[in-house]
Parts: C-alpha cells; structure tokens; sequence
C-alpha cells in the first residue's frame, strides 16, 4: 500500500540522499552533499520556500519530490511546481509518483488558490516523460530556458 504524506524533518537523510541519487543517475552529477543538506534544511526552516512529499510503501520510504510554489498573475492565484522527483529502484513502475501526483492534483483541486502543477524534466528522460505524459501533463506550451551560477560549497 502506497501512503502519500507531508515530509518531516526527521525525513531529511532520506530527502539528501535521493537528491544526491537523483542528480547522479540523471545527470551524472555528483552533488555536494553538505550543501544539498543545507538546502533540504532550509525548507524545513522556512515552509514559503517548499514542502516535501514522502510517500511509503509498506510503511518504508519509497519516493519523495519538492513542490515549489510560483504565484501567478495571469491566474490569480499559486501554481505549484513539482521538483527532484524520486522513487528507489526497487518501487518504480509501482505507482509510487502517481500516487504522490495524485495527492497534489487533489490538493490543488480542492484548493481556492491554487491553479494547477508544473515541472521540468531533463530533456533526455525519456522515461520520465512518458511518465508525465501518462499522468495527462503536456510539455507543448513552454520550453524553459535557465542561467545558474556554479555551486557553493
């Protein structure tokens, strides 16, 4: 049974340590994880910057991801983007994002401010996108474009 619920401080090691999987086993990048546990830290300490979603299969952490709120002027109201999507190996294809997607969706339907969810995929995810395009999302309306400075550590 998949259980979706709000991320924990004590979720944190997990939280840092899918991070760190996610960017190796996309990008190959190797996160500094001093940082990356800073950073996780820094939603906890401040709920405007996030919330993390956890969800547990069997009662162990299975998956987790980032929602980021965006306020929107042309829709009056908080658009969430959903960010470093995780599941573990061994529970993917089992459910485990559309459970945590359908969470969110329902949260957001349910809500008088929010208007909907967004997130970018690595361009060579394939399987990710197919993921999201299964979920009913489409990736025809915007194509992002970014400028990052390098990492502090």
């Amino acid at each position: 049974m998949i259980e979706v619920r709000r991320g924990r401080r004590e979720d944190a090691p997990d939280i840092v340590d899918f991070q760190i999987r996610l960017a190796w086993e996309t990008e190959q990048f190797a996160l500094d994880q001093p940082t990356v546990e800073k950073g996780v830290q820094a939603v906890f300490d401040d709920p405007r910057k996030g919330a993390y979603w956890i969800a547990e299969v069997n009662g162990e952490v299975a998956g987790c991801l980032l929602t980021v709120p965006e306020w929107s002027d042309w829709r009056n109201g908080t658009v969430v983007w959903i960010h470093s999507v995780y599941v573990i190996p061994q529970a993917r294809r089992q459910g485990v994002f559309r459970a945590m997607y359908e969470r969110l969706k329902t949260t957001v339907e349910q809500s008088v401010d929010l208007r909907g969810l967004r997130l970018y995929v690595e361009r060579e995810n394939e399987r990710a996108r197919k993921t999201y395009w299964a979920m009913g999302m489409d990736g025809n309306h915007y194509k992002m474009f970014e400028w990052m400075t390098e990492p502090e550590h």
